[in-house]
């Protein structure tokens, strides 16, 4: 049974022993393993029913471990890291031949970042190796905001929930790889791309592909409900069409009321798009718990964080 608890001596006793414990970041829930322990590694592919080509997020606890990880740190990465880290933000760099293959899906890049949460940190400064660690959820389904969120998902088959409170972003880390020393994105994420463009100007984006990815979250469908989800530009117009259905709606700021909204989440009454982030999973979560015949997501602006859970949503609804 999946015990919920804030007993970080266990947590590290339990990955010392090459076994895997759910951790809080800034962003959500990881499923954490010690990235040298082919055993750890794999047990989280394997309880996330991961497939192996998807690579994952190695988590340091300070740059200087980075000396460790990678072999090449470009002039506009260092420039990222000081702008961004610890926090939201991941890299894609030319690894040491010492990172296993099974973290990097075979890629000659590794995907690094600092968590700024400090039960993440404290807990990555009493262990003698960095931890992978991606979502701790199903492989497609909803990120983990909450300790409650990981224990309904895995109940038996993991040991323990580091609680660290909710997550303070609620959208995974934004995703940098580098080519010829140029940056490109490869995720959007808890960092708008302009915060991004104001530190290194202006990058490409390259945010999907099926085969294999450069970096997580670049697959077309992900962070989805089990209830069938549709993201739409016209509330009104949609739920008239669907006037026999009991829906959950996802609303930015407003209100909507109709006789089939069963349940509204309004993820930012003061149209905040950080505050909006922060309360979207959560709010899928609840939703989806609801058994409704669909949930309705708003579309956001196409600005700033907007554009990361715009991408969210139109993942969730493929």
């Amino acid at each position: 049974m999946t015990i919920i608890s804030n007993n970080m001596s266990k947590a590290v006793k339990i990955l010392n022993n090459e076994d895997i414990v759910a951790i809080p970041t800034e962003t959500i829930y990881g499923l954490a393993g010690n990235i040298y322990s082919d055993k750890a590694i794999r047990k989280i592919f394997e309880v996330k029913q991961r497939p192996l080509f998807n690579p994952l997020i190695v988590h340091l606890h300070s740059v200087e471990q980075l000396d460790e990880i990678v072999s090449e740190f470009p002039p506009k990465a260092k420039l990222l890291a000081d702008a961004f880290w610890p926090g939201s933000l991941t890299l894609v760099l030319k690894k040491k031949s010492t990172i296993p293959d099974v973290i990097t899906a075979g890629k000659e890049t590794v995907a690094v970042r600092i968590p700024n949460h400090p039960v993440a940190l404290a807990l990555l400064k009493e262990l003698s190796f960095p931890l992978a660690a991606p979502s701790a959820n199903p492989f497609n389904r909803i990120s983990p905001t909450k300790a409650l969120h990981v224990e309904s998902y895995f109940k038996n088959a993991i040991q323990m929930v580091l609680e660290g409170g909710e997550c303070k972003n609620g959208l995974e880390s934004t995703i940098i790889g580098f080519a010829n020393n140029e940056p490109i994105l490869y995720r959007l994420g808890a960092i708008s791309i302009e915060e991004i463009e104001n530190v290194v100007g202006k990058i490409n984006v390259k945010n999907k592909k099926e085969k294999t990815p450069n970096a997580p979250g670049m697959l077309a469908k992900h962070y989805a409900p089990k209830t069938k989800t549709y993201l739409v530009n016209n509330i009104d117009k949609f739920i008239t069409d669907y006037e026999d259905s009991t829906i959950g709606l996802l609303s930015f700021s407003e209100v909507i009321t109709a006789s089939n909204i069963k349940h509204i989440e309004i993820l930012s009454k003061s149209g905040d798009l950080k505050e909006a982030a922060s309360n979207l999973y959560s709010s899928l979560h609840l939703l989806d718990s609801l058994h409704l015949d669909m949930i309705v997501a708003q579309r956001f602006p196409d600005i700033g964080l907007g554009k990361s859970i715009n991408d969210r949503l139109e993942r969730a609804t493929k």
